[in-house]
């Protein structure tokens, strides 16, 4: 298996345009899967049939991972052996017909607009990285991004005297509003901070770490774990949660489904719809807690 990895990963970037963290992803869950495949002495992709990837999927989640994590390993899966069809390698794959049990999608942590307030309120401006933290959270608060899109903002992404982001994955181009405070904790990262860390003036990553290496995703998720400790907020916060915080208060305040699906990036609005029903739970909650009739 292991000989075509490498060739579906080239697949991956060039043909299917995928994303670098679905890549990363798919190439990954393969290389694993094959791992499990030399333990079974499977030395061919055609010797893989769809009994193994059962007994992979069951071990994962024995193994105690979550549904979401065995989903996106099906995905992985599906799209090798489909590659490897398309190939001629095998002629077909094992893991048609093969369904995941899919429990029901928990609702995302949202934080409440006190908390993104608290959030924000965190980092020291007077310091170099605590007024790059800031322009950090400022800009996921106001766009909505996912940690891949914000680690691989170029400054050229930015344009600040109009206050817009520009995000191209190679699929699709959308251009998302920033707002004033946002914009002017941007402007004071990038006209104050940004040129002290950054030591190749080539360098076009907007954020890096303190040694002007290019973010990486732990190095966001620290950032974010460390302001939220500090404002003693007890919610389990990911860089996902603002994600989910942004579109749940668009929503909360009027912005239709549809155009948050578009600020979001989302190809399908059923993946817009899950804040609808966090909306309309979160109503409900309100309404028996609240309503003297309901108690």
């Amino acid at each position: 298996m292991k000989a075509y990895i490498k060739e579906f990963e080239v697949y991956l970037r060039e043909t299917k345009k995928s994303s670098s963290n679905t890549l990363e992803s798919y190439v990954r869950d393969i290389s694993q899967f094959s791992v499990f495949c030399d333990n079974l002495k499977l030395r061919t992709s055609s010797s893989v049939k769809s009994d193994h990837i059962t007994q992979y999927i069951d071990g994962l989640l024995k193994g105690g991972k979550s549904t979401a994590t065995t989903t996106r390993v099906l995905a992985s899966l599906r799209c090798y052996f489909g590659f490897l069809v398309d190939q001629g390698i095998c002629k077909e794959s094992p893991v048609k017909g093969i369904k995941h049990n899919k429990t029901d999608k928990k609702l995302p942590e949202i934080l409440t607009s006190k908390e993104i307030n608290l959030l924000l309120s965190q980092p020291d401006v007077g310091e170099l990285k605590g007024c790059r933290d800031k322009a950090i959270l400022e800009l996921l608060y106001a766009t909505g991004i996912k940690v891949s899109e914000l680690i691989n903002i170029k400054i050229t992404d930015l344009n600040l005297q109009i206050g817009i982001l520009r995000l191209n994955n190679g699929k699709q181009e959308r251009i998302v509003p920033i707002y004033p405070a946002a914009v002017k904790a941007l402007s004071n990262y990038c006209l104050n901070v940004r040129g002290a860390v950054v030591a190749d003036s080539e360098t076009l990553e907007l954020f890096t770490n303190m040694n002007g290496q290019q973010l990486t995703r732990q190095g966001l998720w620290k950032i974010i774990k460390h302001y939220a400790d500090k404002a003693n907020i007890k919610k389990d916060i990911t860089p996902h949660t603002i994600r989910h915080s942004f579109a749940a208060h668009l929503l909360e305040n009027g912005a239709p489904l549809k155009d948050i699906q578009e600020i979001l990036g989302h190809s399908d609005l059923s993946s817009t719809q899950v804040y609808a029903q966090l909306m309309r739970n979160r109503y409900a909650q309100s309404y028996k807690k609240y309503h003297p009739m309901a108690r």
